[in-house]
């Protein structure tokens, strides 16, 4: 398993050539949008959200918005160590946390949850093909993340084992019958 500061070195050294990865089909604005959500998802939305780690500690006075997740998965589980599946997690929970506070500060001015998906509705159908090099910048620095601890793949939960264990336990006694 990597350390903190080798994550970090791995995501500076390859989020200017993965953006250049880009380069052929949407010129500079998709090299600038996917090395900038690789940085993003690899110092910001990493995979360690999980922990009290670095990517914690840089939200800064917001990193308390990540206590609820910290505490709620187990570190290296299947909902926030799998590719696909954990950076999806981390992105819905950011997309609840904003339509929370949105909703909470309506007596303050801020937009309605409704204005924030019509303008999420608005970058998706303008900007499709940026939205999707950022996307696929977030999951890459995540999948570089999974890498440098070892394994792309996290344990099965417990219960899951448990049961799995069961069930091949079944088919073996019960072939010889």
């Amino acid at each position: 398993m990597a350390s903190g500061p080798s994550h970090d070195r791995a995501t500076w050294g390859l989020s200017l050539p993965f953006g250049l990865l880009w380069w052929p089909w949407q010129g500079l604005a998709g090299v600038a949008c996917a090395s900038l959500a690789f940085l993003l998802g690899g110092l910001l939305l990493s995979p360690d959200l999980d922990t009290s780690s670095n990517p914690t500690r840089r939200w800064g006075p917001l990193r308390l918005l990540w206590w609820p997740y910290r505490n709620l998965l187990r570190h290296r589980s299947l909902l926030s160590h799998s590719p696909l599946l954990g950076s999806c997690g981390r992105l819905l929970y950011l997309a609840a946390l904003l339509t929370i506070l949105s909703w909470l500060g309506q007596p303050l001015g801020t937009p309605p949850p409704a204005a924030l998906a019509q303008l999420a509705q608005q970058l998706w159908s303008g900007h499709q093909p940026l939205v999707i090099a950022a996307l696929v910048g977030l999951e890459a620095s995540a999948w570089l993340h999974l890498l440098q601890d070892g394994d792309p793949m996290p344990k099965t939960p417990r219960p899951l084992r448990r049961w799995g264990r069961r069930r091949r336990g079944r088919r073996r006694w019960g072939r010889g019958r």
